[in-house]
């Protein structure tokens, strides 16, 4: 859907303006999105979505203010907000920019096909997915979309990191930003940080902070979470959940981020791809023992090239039947 740039602004407006009715609703400054200037947050979508490259940004967004919005105790206003969120989301979605289009499936083997799950959950389990994927699958965008159907709350990285933000500004100190790149520091900073997380380092603290948060959310509500070796985590913590990997042939995950980014080449959008693999290969090996991908450690395994980003959703919402019958 092509949408001039005043049609962008307002969109953008509505955005900001039900961030704010949920803060109301809320009361409490740690329940907004936005904190900044309207106007300047306001511009600051607008480029979002008239760049591909940080579409993203908008739906993460929305699902921070959907997973705050969800947690609002008079059940009118909460409709009421859901509501104007779905609208919302639907303009979103149907952007040129928006990871909404895209797909990332290949016809000539596109077929839906039955899964089986063995019962596992309690009736007084929460419904938990975790969900890993390989780099340009549309994985985010399966489980953005699953989260939303389902309407449960959606964590990936950028919104995992902003809930660790808020609650440790709670408890009276910062945290201080992304958790998956490793970066090397000089030695002051390395030094700094070591104090600053009582004798770990940095990417350890932030480790152990999320797999707090997802064992205490796992206790409060049902959620997809997108990596963070949740997976190994809820495990380790006898949590009951769900377990998918999400992956597709090389050739269309090119052609996908090609799409996507299209200031890449064909090798670019290549190398990209397996520095991002590698990346995630190593965290998950490192923190887990496991072998990232490997189909014995998942319950389901899904090439989204197969079922398309609409197919593999619908196919995991009959898996998700079959539990929710059980329980």
């Amino acid at each position: 859907m092509e949408m001039d740039e005043k049609t962008l602004r307002q969109l953008a407006e509505k955005i900001y303006d039900l961030d704010t009715e949920v803060y109301e609703n809320l009361g409490s400054s740690l329940g907004r999105v936005f904190h900044g200037d309207r106007d300047r947050c306001v511009n600051q979508m607008l480029l979002a979505m008239q760049n591909r490259k940080q579409g993203y940004l908008i739906r993460s967004e929305l699902a921070l203010i959907s997973n705050m919005a969800r947690t609002i105790q008079d059940k009118t206003r909460r409709k009421e907000i859901m509501r104007k969120y779905n609208l919302i989301l639907k303009d979103v979605m149907s952007l040129p920019t928006s990871f909404g289009e895209g797909d990332i499936i290949d016809p000539r083997i596109a077929d839906v096909r039955a899964v089986n799950l063995m019962e596992r959950f309690g009736k007084d389990d929460h419904l938990i997915i975790c969900i890993g994927r390989a780099y340009g699958c549309g994985g985010s965008e399966i489980g953005f979309t699953l989260a939303d159907e389902l309407k449960i709350n959606f964590y990936d990285v950028s919104i995992v990191n902003e809930v660790l933000k808020r609650m440790e500004t709670e408890d009276g100190f910062v945290y201080e930003g992304e958790a998956f790149e490793v970066v090397k520091a000089n030695f002051a900073k390395s030094v700094a940080n070591f104090q600053h997380y009582h004798g770990m380092s940095k990417q350890d603290a932030d480790f152990f902070g999320t797999s707090k948060l997802l064992v205490q959310k796992a206790k409060e509500e049902d959620f997809i979470c997108m990596g963070r070796c949740a997976d190994a985590i809820l495990t380790n913590n006898n949590i009951p959940h769900i377990s998918i990997f999400i992956t597709a042939p090389m050739e269309l995950r090119i052609e996908r981020i090609m799409k996507i980014n299209s200031s890449l080449n064909y090798t670019q959008a290549k190398r990209l791809i397996t520095r991002q693999d590698r990346k995630h290969t190593r965290y998950y090996q490192f923190y887990t023992g496991r072998k990232w991908g490997k189909a014995s450690n998942y319950d389901l395994c899904i090439n989204s090239s197969s079922y398309g980003i609409r197919g593999s959703v619908d196919m995991i919402k009959r898996m998700i039947n079959r539990v929710e019958l059980n329980k």
